[in-house]
């Protein structure tokens, strides 16, 4: 038995009977079970419960045992103070509040029906399941109501997002063009040296990258060289040695420390995802664009984004994915991918934050633009693809990521819509 399964019995009040009888034999009548607290403090407030033709209002609580309301201390807890009732599925001890009176109990394990309990445990016992609790049903849900659904989650998703951008902007005194730049730098590194970019975003004093806009050169040397890839005496290479004696002269000017810098990783990626190249392709970025953070926090569309995104890295890198190291000319161009990538993860956060710093409901535009982009491409999505409509674009494939992560892979089926529609269909 789990807790969060008697949370959903007490609030949607699957009983096998109307005449219900607390441990003591008083006769319970609920007239609202309470809005659910999935924060701290009592499970449902504001209940309103008939004990014995007495009506109370206040909270109820709900344990697998009467036992773990003193396991979990809840005596010594004020907030439990104007608990009504205690919810239980076996009763193993007698429960007082502070001032010595006991607290009624309801006992669910008598009075829950069976085909319930049996549903539940089918969900999520199914021996045949490969990728997540209900795919033997997910493809029967109501497309409409679906989508509703993937909505919430890509909401929930973005505000779990954003939770990093505010951090920053406490950080940086609400400097929103150090934020963005922290945030770009950061997806630009990817999953395998995304911790490395943050560190460096996190080292460098965005003034220097705002000096250094009108002098690309420059800002590739202190990129390059706070990230330790210019510590290669060995190296005779023209454009090495230049970006070398570069960064000797910023280090000196602008007092620059490297000690808090994590050191990219170049081993396990595809050459056009090498450090230098991202690293060569922000700064760029930041050339060409001195306005940055105002051209994307006011562009609509996800073409004017992409437009402003897509740099190239300096010419040098055309024919090289390493210092000294020639290869066959290629185009260094960001790709569409990373380019969506970005926006997804970097752009519309910000948008979306900036907004709520505003006062200002934009859902509808992030909506807008997220529906535009096309889906990501990992197993999350494929999964989903083989027990259901194909992802059709970024909107759903972040809504299945935050359903898969925070959900399916902690079978939190109960606080799902799917879990909780098929729980109720069967029952």
């Amino acid at each position: 038995m789990r807790e969060d399964l008697l949370h959903f019995i007490w609030k949607t009040q699957k009983f096998t009977t109307n005449k219900l009888e607390s441990s003591k034999g008083e006769q319970v009548q609920v007239l609202l079970p309470g809005n659910h607290n999935h924060k701290g403090g009592p499970d449902f407030f504001n209940s309103k419960i008939v004990i014995n033709n007495q009506i109370w209002v206040g909270n109820v609580e709900i344990h697998l045992k009467s036992s773990d309301w003193y396991a979990h201390s809840h005596e010594l807890d004020d907030k439990y103070d104007n608990v009504i009732l205690h919810v239980v599925w076996e009763d193993d001890i007698a429960v007082f509040r502070k001032d010595k009176t006991e607290i009624p109990t309801l006992v669910l394990k008598s009075i829950v029906p069976d085909e319930l309990l049996n549903s539940y445990q089918g969900l999520l016992n199914n021996s045949k399941r490969k990728f997540i609790n209900c795919e033997k049903n997910f493809s029967e849900m109501d497309s409409f109501l679906l989508e509703n659904w993937y909505h919430n989650l890509y909401f929930e998703r973005l505000e779990q997002k954003t939770s990093l951008v505010f951090s920053l902007l406490e950080q940086t005194n609400n400097d929103w063009e150090k934020v963005l730049f922290t945030m770009l730098l950061k997806n630009f590194g990817l999953n395998l040296n995304s911790d490395s970019f943050y560190s460096l975003a996190q080292a460098l004093d965005f003034s220097i990258v705002r000096k250094l806009q009108n002098n690309t050169l420059g800002l590739e040397s202190v990129l390059f060289g706070m990230s330790g890839l210019l510590d290669k005496p060995e190296l005779t290479d023209t454009y090495y040695l230049e970006l070398k004696k570069e960064f000797n002269y910023q280090s000196i000017k602008f007092e620059l420390r490297t000690k808090h810098v994590q050191s990219p990783e170049m081993f396990g990626l595809r050459p056009h995802n090498f450090p230098t190249i991202r690293l060569s392709q922000i700064a760029n970025l930041y050339s060409l664009n001195h306005n940055l953070f105002d051209d994307l926090i006011n562009s609509n569309s996800v073409t004017r984004m992409e437009s402003i995104l897509k740099v190239s890295a300096s010419d040098y890198w055309k024919s090289h994915f390493t210092f000294g190291k020639e290869s066959k000319v290629s185009s260094k161009t960001m790709t569409k991918n990373l380019i969506d990538l970005l926006i997804i993860n970097t752009v519309i956060p910000l948008k979306f934050c900036y907004a709520k710093k505003h006062g200002k409901e934009i859902n509808d535009e992030l909506i807008g633009l997220i529906s535009t982009l096309k889906p990501e491409s990992n197993f999350i999505i494929t999964g989903f693809d083989k027990i259901g409509e194909k992802t059709f674009n970024a909107l759903e494939s972040q809504s299945k990521i935050q359903l898969y992560n925070c959900y399916c892979t902690k079978n939190e089926c109960l606080k799902c819509f799917i879990g909780v529609k098929l729980l109720n269909r069967n029952t």
